[in-house]
């Protein structure tokens, strides 16, 4: 039989009474609570490492709507972080992974899902209707088109992000609180960060990360306890340390400050990745693709292989004949290299390359190129036989 949603109403049923039960008889929730909870409704930007465990705990929860904002497919390099998803999910739409997990968390939670990619067009009629927003993204022009939306729409966000493993959460845009321009005035410039593709990031990070973010949403919702507004909450799961830090609201901040920030825009700039055919900050980086090089390396082009990447990724795979000198060490290994041929230079996704090539260009190696889409797009449009991590 059909669930039937009556969240305006938020009676609790018998079997809804029996499941928040250990809720119930917390007086900082108890029935009240609860049936707070049940006309609540959370809009989640993204599925994917954050989104998951945020996902799960708000509708093991109670919190009647969940909105649910992806357009991405369950790739099987997910399943080590993204616990939404199974197996059987790779090649899925992750937002139909999601609505059919959650839904078996929960059937009294209503998913709403938007399969689309936020932009500066569709994000204030999004956010509408919503109580909290939760930031499960994983790049920077995301992020701050999140922030920009929530401080326009008076609606509070709970923030997080990662790295490796290291993460981040708090709560912007809350009324008399900061706003993540506050902390972070404006985005690197592209490719100046490297993501979690190119980074790494530990597994259960995002859970650790994700958890908080939960958490800081349900207190919002509930109006109990001392959210993370003014403070940022640093995570570091190697040394498993937890440290907060006062931020302040900026007067000058121009989202939530001045206010001049009256229309969304998007950035040109991800999470590590140059936006397509974007120039670096002082030129642009020449490319060959994948298809290119394999039929210049076949005619027996003088070419000079260098790999960029770190050891322990060299030995995961490599282009054979390939050289390694990882990016750091680059500067020092300069007089090793040849000036008399075309250097390809490649990393694992081309954002390290590419700032290699600067380098070496600016060093007077004219010929130095890069691969685009580096070993990964070698891998998919070359040789397969080269594993993808």
């Amino acid at each position: 039989m059909a669930t039937v949603f009556d969240l305006e109403n938020a009676a609790l049923s018998p079997e809804e009474t029996l499941r928040y039960s250990r809720h119930l008889i917390l007086p900082e929730v108890a029935v009240e609570g609860q049936r707070k909870l049940k006309r609540s409704r959370v809009l989640l930007v993204g599925a994917g490492g954050l989104g998951s465990p945020v996902a799960l705990y708000l509708a093991a929860a109670g919190v009647g709507h969940l909105g649910l904002v992806d357009f991405d497919a369950v790739d099987v390099s997910n399943l080590q972080r993204q616990i939404l998803h199974g197996t059987r999910d790779v090649g899925r739409s992750k937002l139909a992974s999601a609505r059919d997990r959650l839904e078996d968390v929960n059937p009294h939670v209503r998913v709403e899902t938007y399969e689309t990619r936020l932009s500066a067009g569709n994000a204030l009629e999004l956010l509408r209707g919503y109580d909290v927003v939760v930031d499960g993204t994983d790049n920077f022009a995301t992020r701050y088109l999140v922030n920009d939306a929530c401080v326009l729409s008076g609606i509070p966000n709970a923030y997080g992000s990662i790295f490796r493993f290291e993460g981040q959460a708090s709560v912007f845009a809350a009324p008399g609180g900061p706003c993540y321009r506050c902390l972070f005035r404006d985005p690197p410039p592209p490719g100046a960060v490297p993501n979690c593709a190119e980074g790494g990031v530990l597994g259960v990070l995002p859970g650790l990360v994700g958890v908080i973010q939960a958490t800081e949403a349900i207190k919002l919702l509930l109006g109990v306890g001392e959210p993370l507004i003014g403070r940022l909450l640093l995570v570091d799961a190697l040394g498993m340390q937890f440290r907060a830090v006062k931020i302040r609201r900026d007067p000058a901040c121009p989202a939530c400050g001045t206010r001049s920030i009256r229309e969304l825009e998007d950035l040109e700039v991800a999470c590590g990745v140059p936006a397509a055919g974007a120039a670096s900050a002082d030129e642009a980086v020449p490319e060959v693709t994948p298809v290119e090089l394999a039929a210049q390396l076949t005619g027996g082009d003088p070419i000079e292989l260098v790999d960029v990447r770190e050891p322990h990724e060299w030995a995961i795979c490599r282009i054979q004949g390939a050289r390694l000198v990882p990016l750091g060490e680059l500067p020092r290994s300069l007089a090793t290299l040849p000036r008399d041929r075309e250097l390809v230079v490649y990393c694992k996704g081309g954002v390290r390359s590419a700032s290699a090539v600067r380098l070496l260009r600016a060093a007077g190696f004219e010929r130095a190129i890069n691969l685009a889409g580096g070993i990964t797009r070698w891998s998919q449009e070359v040789d397969p036989s080269v594993p993808r991590y």
